[in-house]
């Protein structure tokens, strides 16, 4: 049996839990009249949300513009999850400096097979309509696609800012990704959106949809836009690609760990994006006089969220345990070292980092002990050229979260 549609808000309720957090929506007096004149009919609004599937994994940042669909959803409406198995091809050019590399269908078709499991819960999944862009695109004839290429001017196009930089810069710009806007507008046809969500680096892609719909002489697609979750490194916006991300597969510890590893300044950013607290009380929070505690009940109510509230408490006592009271995890991985491997019972400390796996290269693990980032049963190592005495059952521990037991085979 289907499950029963939530009840309709009023449309100044709904207008109050949709626009917050927005960066921007185009245009405030169109939505409400779209949430007025569907609350009045109770006739829910389709609201589309298109995923490239780029990458077989999502992360946090992934999540801001689905947990604000998942909003519409719980006021009502209709979520449109397109995922983009054609559009994924071309490569979303926004933001980026350089032309994405082409996937094939295989990689393209991999992927999504994992978006469902891991969107499932921010969104309900069971009350979405799920559809492919290849089902409209794979039907297109050459002349459709020059049809839809004469709605786009070179001089528009040029205006989108990431466009703009490389064309600045002397970087190519190839034809394909030109038409990637005109692709995600078509869907919004095909797919009659009445809301289209996302980042703010899609603002462009997003008033396309407007534009083409106009075209069509239908009502134009209101735009809402989030804003972008900063990354783990404080800078950039939270991605695969830069390594500075938090995946909503990783484990409950690991999760925890890495939330507690954010920068202070970066709390009000997540609390916003990530989170149901009001303000007020983050605000509270973020007041007090230790800026660990707000971070803390922070990591937990994440790690709650993707993982439940007995594995978010384990997490929160292990990390405790572990970074509080200077304790190594009660479980924690084992690094296998062959006694063939061992010069008179030593091992070289660069060489115990990699085969541990803590380093992707011999250079890199003396970065980390250059740092000062390595121990060996609590005894820093400072000399990259250390010789270790290996018994069996030592602890090496690099930087704050990797711990590992050495077992000799």
């Amino acid at each position: 049996m289907a499950a029963a549609r939530p009840e309709f808000p009023s449309a100044e309720k709904q207008m109050e839990i949709l626009k917050r957090g927005a960066v921007e929506v185009t245009t405030e007096e169109e939505l409400a009249k779209k949430l007025a004149r569907s609350a009045a009919a109770r006739a829910p609004l389709r609201v589309k949300l298109g995923v490239d599937p780029t990458s077989p994994d999502i992360h946090l940042g992934h999540t801001v513009v689905l947990r604000k669909l998942r909003q519409f959803q719980d006021c009502g409406h209709t979520a449109v999850l397109i995922i983009g198995d054609y559009t994924a091809l071309v490569g979303d050019p926004s933001g980026a400096n350089k032309t994405r590399p082409i996937l094939s269908e295989d990689e393209v078709k991999a992927n999504a097979k994992t978006y469902f499991d891991q969107v499932d819960g921010i969104i309900d999944v069971g009350r979405a309509q799920i559809v492919r862009n290849g089902d409209w695109f794979r039907k297109l004839a050459f002349k459709d696609v020059i049809e839809l290429a004469s709605k786009m001017t070179v001089a528009r196009m040029m205006e989108r800012d990431d466009f703009a930089k490389r064309w600045a810069a002397h970087q190519p710009i190839s034809i394909h990704e030109l038409l990637y806007p005109l692709m995600q507008g078509y869907d919004s046809l095909m797919v009659k959106a009445d809301v289209e969500l996302g980042g703010t680096d899609q603002t462009f892609n997003l008033l396309v949809g407007r534009q083409l719909q106009k075209d069509m002489g239908l009502e134009p697609q209101v735009a809402l836009t989030m804003p972008i979750l900063v990354g783990l490194d404080g800078k950039e916006k939270m991605s695969k690609s830069k390594g500075n991300y938090i995946g909503v597969r990783d484990a409950a510890g690991d999760m925890f760990g890495k939330v507690m590893s954010i920068a202070d300044d970066l709390m009000t950013n997540y609390f916003q994006l990530l989170t149901n607290v009001p303000e007020a009380e983050y605000r509270e929070l973020l007041a007090l006089p230790n800026p660990r505690d707000a971070k803390f009940r922070l990591a937990r109510m994440i790690a709650e969220t993707f993982h439940g509230a007995k594995a978010a408490k384990a997490a929160a006592d292990e990390f405790e345990r572990v970074f509080s009271r200077r304790q190594a995890p009660q479980d924690m991985p084992e690094i296998s070292i062959a006694r063939a491997a061992l010069d008179g019972g030593r091992i070289w400390i660069v060489g115990l980092i990699t085969a541990a796996g803590f380093a992707p290269s011999n250079s890199e693990a003396r970065r980390l002990v250059a740092q000062g980032a390595v121990t060996l049963d609590e005894k820093r190592i400072d000399d990259a050229a250390a010789q270790v005495d290996i018994l069996g059952g030592e602890i090496l521990k690099v930087g704050k979260r990797r711990f590992g037991r050495v077992v000799l085979k």
